[in-house]
């Protein structure tokens, strides 16, 4: 690390200045939100662990040609990234009703749905990250169509790959997001950014459905830790 300069301090994670020209360190924090952190609360280790798990992923995503900013995990709470401009959209992809879109929508939480839903999702704490159209991506001009066209095929790649990984880990995916940047070094690359992990999927036990994700802090359904070190230990990084 050549700086700690800060460069963007989020709910979860803090970026500084990497060591070499247009990469970055971003650092895994304990605070877990919810509700537009409306909820807040310090679990000591969280960071930790949401580091080992979105560096399994990435990993993981890298090997089936998925382009990510992950370079390496440097220690127990720091990643090497590449620099990117992040398109300021959450894509989130919803396999099973859950969550917001059940409270909105009246449906009953748990239907299965006949093929993943993409939804896109206005990154600005202020206003509660609110829903948007592919039409309002394309006129305020986050992304252009070409790269909606790219970030909605990768997506739903995406969630195909990580569907199966954790199905084999007797897990359910339920859904996530994502967020996609353009690379410093070559701003017409589109990459996966930001992380993967219990704090942005939500994770059901395959028999069960008991919920191994951040809806335990939301909801107060137990032990934070003890779900996402249950979500590690199912992947292989934790025994």
């Amino acid at each position: 690390m050549t700086s700690s300069k800060t460069l963007y301090e989020g709910k979860a994670k803090k970026i500084i200045i990497g060591p070499k020209k247009n990469t970055l360190i971003q650092i895994f924090k304990d605070d877990a939100t919810a509700y537009n952190k409306k909820k807040h609360k310090i679990f000591k280790g969280k960071g930790v662990i949401n580091n080992k798990i979105s560096e399994y992923i990435m990993e993981f995503l890298k090997s089936k040609k998925i382009p990510t900013h992950f370079e390496k995990r440097l220690n127990d709470r720091e990643q090497l990234i590449k620099k990117c401009q992040i398109i300021p959209i959450e894509f989130v992809v919803r396999n099973v009703i859950a969550g917001s879109i059940a409270k909105k929508l009246g449906l009953k939480e748990g239907t299965k749905l006949k093929k993943p839903l993409l939804e896109y999702y206005y990154k600005e704490d202020s206003l509660d990250d609110p829903m948007i159209s592919r039409d309002h991506v394309e006129t305020f001009g986050w992304a252009n169509r070409s790269e909606l066209k790219k970030i909605d095929a990768m997506s739903l790649k995406i969630n195909s790959l990580l569907t199966n990984l954790f199905k084999k880990k007797n897990i359910i995916l339920v859904d996530f997001k994502i967020e996609f940047g353009r690379l410093a070094s070559n701003p017409k690359k589109i990459v996966l950014a930001d992380e993967i992990s219990p704090d942005s999927c939500r994770l059901w036990d395959i028999k069960s459905k008991q919920k191994l994700d951040k809806d335990v802090f939301r909801r107060n359904l137990g032990s934070l830790m003890g779900a996402y070190e249950e979500v590690a230990s199912r992947l292989g990084i934790v025994h």
